[in-house]
This record gives structure tokens, sequence and C-alpha cells, in this order.
């Protein structure tokens, strides 16, 4: 289930607006796809109705790394995942929390394993990454340059 709420709000550490947006997801198979869309839609009402300059390249990148990070919050932490968006001054912040308190392990690329590269990917798309177990799971936190139309 998507829940979501746009809008300007400005923070203290920011010189600009911020737009935000979160959804909740029940963790079933089409939680992957519903998380695509809802980044999707988040970017393409932050560059059109709200002025943002997101490039298309940054909207399919964040759809990628979105999507791996539901995948495994769906494939190892059964149940429902939250996906947080925050857009701010030139970075998109991704953060993905699940019931699962055991925290991600990335493996050394092997170009011979078939599966279990959605880490390897996400950690080479995003500029910033970062886990913490909550009191219920944890968060997983990667923030995605916007980059410019020319990247």
């Amino acid at each position: 289930m998507d829940r979501m709420t746009l809008g300007d709000a400005r923070d203290s550490a920011s010189t600009g607006p911020r737009l935000r947006a979160g959804a909740a997801y029940d963790g079933e198979p089409g939680s992957i796809a519903d998380a695509r869309q809802f980044v999707t839609g988040f970017l393409t009402r932050a560059r059109v109705v709200h002025g943002f300059p997101v490039p298309r390249r940054t909207i399919d990148t964040a759809r990628l790394v979105v999507s791996e990070l539901v995948t495994n919050a769906c494939k190892y932490a059964p149940g429902p995942c939250v996906l947080d968006l925050e857009l701010d001054e030139g970075v998109l912040e991704v953060t993905v929390w699940d019931g699962n308190p055991r925290l991600p392990i990335t493996r050394a690329a092997e170009p011979g394993r078939v599966g279990q590269h959605g880490l390897e990917i996400v950690l080479a798309l995003c500029e910033g990454f970062d886990v913490r177990r909550d009191p219920v799971g944890k968060r997983i936190k990667v923030r995605i340059a916007l980059g410019s139309e020319t990247d």
C-alpha cells in the first residue's frame, strides 16, 4: 500500500526546498514493481511540478536501486517494508526499512555467481550507503546524485 506525502518542507540545515514521500508495502511480490512505480512518480512530479532538475538517467538509476533494496527486503525479511524518499539540493536519499535486524553482507565481485549481486549494484550506483539496526529491523539509506542531463 502506498502512503505518500509530497510537498515542500524546509529544515534548518537545508538552504532549499526538500521533497519527501513514503510508501509502505506488504512484502508480497507486487511490492517491488509498486516501489519502482512510486519512485518514478515521485521523481517525475519533482521535475515537472516542483522544478527539480531530475535527469531521466537519475530516474532510471533510482528505479534500479529501489528495486534491488525492496527485493532484498521482500526476500530476506518477510513482512512489511517501508520506502522513504527525500530530494534535496542535487541528491536523492532512499531509505528502506524492513523487519529483519540482520545486516546485509557485501560479497566480493564474482562474475560467475548467479544472483546475489543486488548490493554490489547498489554500492556501485550510490554516493553513500548506510545501514543501521532499529529496535525492530534495520534501515538502509543510500544517496543518489541527481547529475545532469549530459551525464
